[in-house]
């Protein structure tokens, strides 16, 4: 059996799309304000009347679901599929960041311009409250990044990032030291 497998059983290349769906009987302005952007991205440029209405009543739906959530995630923002917003309280994304499939981000989360340009984040990965992540750099496959950190370097693949400035970990290494400690 593959060990990677029982490691990491969400994977960081296909989305899984049920992970946005809402039931329609509960409060959730995360996925609400996700469809939204969802349908907006679906309909956009097409020359059909319909399709301009739909577009029209997402733009709506996401002002109403931003101003709800307190989040500021453009329309235009590339969100792989699967993303999780628990609680989407002032996360801010950068419009031209590039977010893969199923990540997680909690609460008051800056994705954002920094160093001559915006974070590129891989698939599966889980971003602690209160996280900033700044300028130019690349977050790799199923990594970590800690609550509060401000992370201004490259996080490789299936590594931590905690601390300000953050400083990158080895599970595997911290693990066998007993702790968190490098």
């Amino acid at each position: 059996m593959n060990d990677r497998l029982l490691h990491h059983p969400i994977s960081a290349s296909v989305a899984d799309w049920s992970r946005e769906v809402k039931p329609r009987w509960a409060w959730m302005p995360g996925k609400s304000l996700l469809a939204s952007i969802r349908s907006y991205q679906r309909h956009r440029g097409s020359n059909n009347p319909l399709r301009i209405a739909a577009c029209k009543v997402a733009v709506l739906r996401h002002r109403f679901w931003s101003a709800v959530s307190g989040a500021d995630i453009p329309l235009n923002c590339q969100l792989g599929g699967g993303l999780l917003l628990p609680h989407p309280n002032g996360v801010v994304i950068h419009p031209d960041s590039r977010i893969g499939p199923n990540c997680l981000i909690f609460q008051q989360v800056t994705i954002g311009y920094g160093y001559g340009g915006v974070p590129q984040i891989g698939g599966h990965v889980d971003i602690g409250a209160g996280a900033k992540l700044l300028g130019a750099i690349q977050v790799g496959d199923h990594a970590l990044i800690g609550a509060n950190a401000v992370v201004l370097c490259d996080v490789p693949a299936e590594k931590s990032a905690v601390g300000i400035p953050a400083r990158i970990l080895d599970p595997g290494r911290a693990a066998r030291a007993g702790g968190l400690s490098e």
